[in-house]
């Protein structure tokens, strides 16, 4: 009896039974411009995709760092006596042990790999442990005795200018003086502000790990989940004294990155350890030792002075811009940059004086998070054109398109905007959509409330604001740094495999890479290759890198490929390649007498080629601030929506509208989470992400000390309008996109607070109180 029978008389059936025709599977899009799901989306949905923390070896040795547990204090004397002697430890390490270059750093050499005489930050590491056993390893570091003298900390940033040098480099990292036209222009009207922006921590979602195998040769191999894994290995193998072909960076598992995902000071203590005891070691940080040891967004003071006419057109914008780098430079230089290029907006200003610097603190160390420089800088300037059109009466948004940037404006820095810059075209679409409906004062609403589910504040206390957020970032790296990717196109029997250094952070990488090469050559099953330092460099992942160099490099190889598989084809009929065209699968001729399968002509061949994309080179801005510094720049405009308890001062974000310039959709659906990613990321900045540091000591270094946002306090993204104008410049014309909604956010949500308040808010996060209006600071507003 055939299934569709028996189905039919367990059922009762009498009649014969009509069979069931199988619909044929649809087949599955491929190629740029389609929502091509990530290859790895699956194990990750259903946890079992491996992370770092997951790895495991034969003869598995555990490791422990000690840290600091002050943020400025002079080392007298280390003891591991203790340490050494406990049952199951197997090694123990201290600055003493370190063979090669005592430093590392990624814009500056100049942090420790163990501090030796000087503690400069809470949490900075003293010795690290190899044991049989985790627990055993984290008593022995507890054991490790270290007697110090403890020291007033520099916290105050505005102190580390006459404070002592808390580094042989001193205390001033960079300052940059930029000018540009008249000193003495003036206008009409004058605004003025100071602005604080605190500390956010990038928060991954799963904690530093590793697992570091020593390997014959003398060398070493660090199995991590690092998004810059070339840079990794030089600096690996410069501190433990080997050369870089003897240390391999194999990258595995990494968990999302919105910043420079790993810290350096904790992988090359599990190198060192590995190398001593000639054993696997395994290091899984904890959120503590997370919190404590990688690198968060610089807290940033900020003062303005705006100048316009009576027009509301900028005239002058006059500013000073300090960046708390904590105790070691990282990549403060580069973040300093791009707040002093950045610090008018993408707005014309024909005369800017900007002063910017970057100094060192005994606070937590400050780098790369997405959007550094350019988010703290939004903040304040967006402030600074809301308090412009209340001085003028008009509406914040026509002030701001009264001054938009466009194509062919220049910049503060001397550099002509190239790009497709449509900031105008993104503001009116946010400003033009529709609002949201006001809430309903009824019981089954409540949880519209700012105060949330039956929480305190009354409905008559609620207030309305609607606020805007305009901002700009750079993409790939700015200054001179040479921005170049190297990729790998393989074919063989109808199979292409991609091999690029480009590490999958979430970006979308992987997936683009493989929507290239069917695009490219129409191949269905594409493969990108495990990342290892065995390949070329490919530069680390960040602001939009990888879509545009490592996409680049990967669409050239393709190509290359292509001419191979077409040249015979052409050169049977008499015809150039370019008379050729692949699409679904099959190769044809501009005439039709040409049309065969890519499958049948690539059966049996083995084809690969290599190329690199190296975009066109910048310069470092001068001693007047002034130099073609970046490659391309994206630009975004959001409306915030808010809701505010006047009484109680919490605020609730009701609808995020977003328009953003992004060159060309290569995936819509890995576009729009990065939009909405980057979205809420900027509403903990805005709202609730401040990681704590009185006096230097981080208060509550954990996920109930550290606010993040969560599902429930992510508004509604409407995603309202997406200019496609190419960058002819770029590969495929795509700009970046996660980064620019996380400059943008927070400024709007400001905004939409000051609408609703009349408060100034000039602080972010922003704290209750700010958002609270009495008799008094209603006069006061």
């Amino acid at each position: 009896m055939s299934q569709d029978a028996a189905t039919a008389e367990s059922a009762g059936a009498t009649g014969p039974v009509e069979p069931t025709v199988s619909a044929a599977p649809e087949p599955i899009p491929h190629g740029l411009g389609v929502s091509l799901p990530a290859a790895d989306a699956r194990a990750k949905t259903e946890g079992t995709f491996p992370y770092a923390a997951d790895l495991w070896a034969e003869g598995l040795l555990w490791a422990a760092v000690l840290r600091s547990p002050h943020p400025h204090a002079r080392i007298v004397s280390i003891d591991t006596t203790h340490a050494r002697e406990m049952p199951g430890v197997r090694a123990v390490v201290t600055h003493e042990d370190v063979p090669g270059t005592p430093l590392h750093g990624r814009g500056r050499a100049d942090r420790p790999v163990f501090a030796s005489d000087v503690v400069r930050h809470h949490g900075e590491p003293i010795a690290a442990v190899a044991a049989d056993h985790p627990d055993t390893a984290r008593m022995a570091a507890a054991a490790v005795i270290v007697e110090y003298e403890v020291l007033d900390p520099v916290t105050d940033p505005e102190h580390a200018f006459e404070a002592e040098p808390l580094h042989p480099d001193g205390n001033l990292i960079r300052h940059i003086p930029l000018r540009h036209g008249d000193t003495e222009a003036a206008g009409e009207v004058v605004a003025e502000g100071l602005y604080r922006i605190g500390r956010q921590d990038p928060a991954p979602i799963g904690a530093e790990a590793g697992l570091a195998v020593p390997r014959p040769d003398g060398g070493v191999e660090l199995y991590l989940a690092s998004t810059d894994p070339h840079t990794d290995r030089d600096t690996a193998a410069a501190c433990f004294g080997l050369d870089p072909e003897r240390v391999k960076i194999v990258v595995t598992g990494v968990p999302g990155a919105t910043a420079d995902r790993e810290d350096q000071g904790f992988q090359l203590p599990l190198g060192l350890l590995a190398l001593r005891t000639g054993c696997p070691v395994k290091l899984t940080a904890t959120r503590e030792e997370s919190f404590l040891g990688h690198a968060h967004r610089h807290p940033t003071l900020l003062r303005y002075r705006h100048h316009a006419d009576a027009e509301g057109r900028l005239v002058k914008v006059e500013a000073q811009i300090l960046l708390d780098a904590g105790a070691y430079a990282d990549t403060s230089s580069e973040a300093l940059a791009a707040a002093v290029a950045f610090a008018c907006g993408p707005y014309v200003v024909p005369n800017a004086f900007i002063e910017g610097w970057a100094v060192r603190t005994n606070n937590p160390p400050s780098g790369h998070v997405r959007g550094e420089g350019a988010m703290q800088v939004c903040a304040a300037y967006e402030a600074q054109m809301d308090k412009l059109a209340k001085k003028l009466g008009l509406d914040p948004a026509e002030v701001r398109l009264r001054n938009v940037l466009a194509t062919g404006d220049v910049l503060p820095t001397g550099q002509t905007v190239t790009c497709p810059a449509p900031v105008a075209e993104l503001l009116q679409a946010v400003r033009d959509f529709p609002l949201p409906a006001l809430p309903k004062d009824t019981p089954e609403d409540e949880w519209l409330l700012p105060g949330g589910p039956e929480g305190a504040g009354e409905p008559g206390a609620v207030r309305r604001g609607v606020g805007y957020g305009v901002g700009m970032v750079h993409m790939l790296g700015a200054e001179g740094a040479d921005e170049v990717s190297t990729a790998t196109v393989k074919v063989h029997d109808g199979v292409a495999t991609v091999l690029c250094a480009a590490v999958e952070t979430g970006q979308g990488f992987a997936t683009l890479a493989r929507q290239i090469v069917q695009d490219t050559l129409g191949v269905d099953e594409v493969h990108v290759a495990p990342v290892d330092t065995d390949q070329p460099p490919a530069g680390p992942g960040c602001r939009g890198r990888h879509t545009w160099v490592s996409g680049g490099a990967v669409e050239r190889a393709a190509k290359m490929v292509r001419t191979q598989l077409l040249q015979p084809l052409a050169h049977k009929f008499g015809m150039s390649t370019e008379l050729l065209q692949i699409a679904d699968g099959k190769i044809t001729s501009y005439d039709g007498v040409l049309s065969t399968t890519v499958a049948e002509t690539l059966e049996g061949k083995e084809l690969w080629a290599t190329a690199q994309c190296r975009p066109h080179p910048t310069e470092p801005l001068d001693e007047a601030g002034q130099g073609d510094a970046f490659v391309g720049m994206a630009f975004c405009a959001i409306r915030a929506v808010v809701d505010v308890d006047i009484e109680i001062g919490s605020v609730r974000v009701v609808e995020l509208a977003v328009a953003q310039d992004v060159g060309r959709v290569l995936n819509p659906a890995q576009l729009t989470a990065r939009i909405e990613g980057g979205v809420t990321q900027g509403v903990g900045i805005a709202l609730t992400e401040n990681l704590r540091a009185p006096r230097g000591q981080i208060r509550h270094p954990d996920l109930t000390g550290y606010a993040l946002p969560t599902a429930l306090d992510t508004p509604d993204i409407r995603i309202v309008k997406l200019v496609e104008e190419r960058d002819v410049v770029a590969p495929f014309g795509a700009k970046a996109a996660g980064a620019a909604p996380v400059v943008a956010s927070p400024a709007a949500v400001a905004s939409a607070v000051r609408a609703a308040t009349g408060r100034p808010v000039n602080r972010l996060p922003i704290r209750p109180q700010a958002a609270v209006v009495t008799a008094a600071t209603a006069v006061t507003a």
